[in-house]
């Protein structure tokens, strides 16, 4: 009886410490993650920062850290829409999208609860305070200069969170309907003064070369004998009935002598 109690309890002895090598096994192999190229984890340890991680297969200690994912690739935000009033008091509605990439997880997530949030919010500030500086003709004409400068504006903010905006593009600028009525009327006038200036000036050149083959002409009477030929030429080839007197150039000054 001793000898089988003896081979009982080895065997339990066994068995427990085969169970608890299981579960350290499962422990452990809970402890690896897989992070994938454009991610990095941070890790805390009894709560404090302990280090960031990444990519790749990392261990983290079951139990002991937590660790918080972080994605690292170019973001877009679309921000809604804003009524803002212009320099010269005339308001206009702005569509504007945010692009934006964390640098720094460790700053993301610990310096600051929602970068996204954050983000959205400074950039609305700041497309007001830009917008609002400018008159209306810089705000339709220069949409590049103010998505540098409210970029430059954003970006010195959430550089100390971590995040770097890449870009800020200004997708729409609308204007209240009479406004746009009004600059529909001021383009036709402009069209229609710059179709009168070209005319003008066609009709001041045809001038002058009218002016300058008379002259021509005048010095030449050969020329005219050949140009009225020509004349009559293109007129014989319309079917009309016609009555044509030929008259020497010269009847005018016979008539003059005649008189005389």
């Amino acid at each position: 009886m001793g000898n089988i109690d003896i081979d009982i309890i080895y065997m339990s002895i066994i068995i427990f410490i085969a169970f608890l090598i299981i579960i350290v096994i499962i422990i452990l192999a809970s402890g690896l993650k897989t992070i994938t190229e454009y991610k990095r984890r941070i890790v805390f340890r009894f709560g404090r920062y302990k280090k960031t991680i990444g990519p790749g297969v990392v261990f983290i200690w079951p139990g002991i850290e937590k660790s918080l994912e972080v994605d690292m690739r170019i973001k877009t935000q679309d921000i809604a829409r804003q009524d803002i009033i212009t320099k010269d008091n005339i308001p206009i509605t702005a569509d504007t999208s945010v692009f934006y990439k964390v640098i720094n997880p460790q700053y993301a997530r610990i310096k600051i609860e929602n970068y996204m949030k954050a983000i959205m919010n400074y950039t609305q500030g700041a497309l007001r305070d830009v917008i609002g500086g400018m008159e209306l003709d810089e705000v339709l004409t220069q949409r590049e200069k103010i998505s540098h400068e409210i970029r430059k504006v954003v970006d010195e903010e959430t550089r100390e969170w971590g995040v770097e905006i890449t870009q800020i593009k200004i997708q729409q600028i609308e204007l209240p309907q009479s406004m746009k009525r009004a600059m529909a009327v001021q383009a036709e006038k402009e069209r229609e003064k710059r179709a009168a200036i070209i005319a003008s000036e066609g009709e001041l050149l045809a001038a002058k070369n009218i002016a300058e083959a008379g002259r021509l002409l005048s010095e030449s009477p050969a020329a005219i004998q050949l140009r009225t030929l020509q004349t009559i030429q293109d007129i014989s080839h319309e079917p009309s009935q016609k009555i044509i007197i030929f008259m020497p150039n010269d009847i005018s000054d016979l008539i003059k002598k005649f008189t005389s």
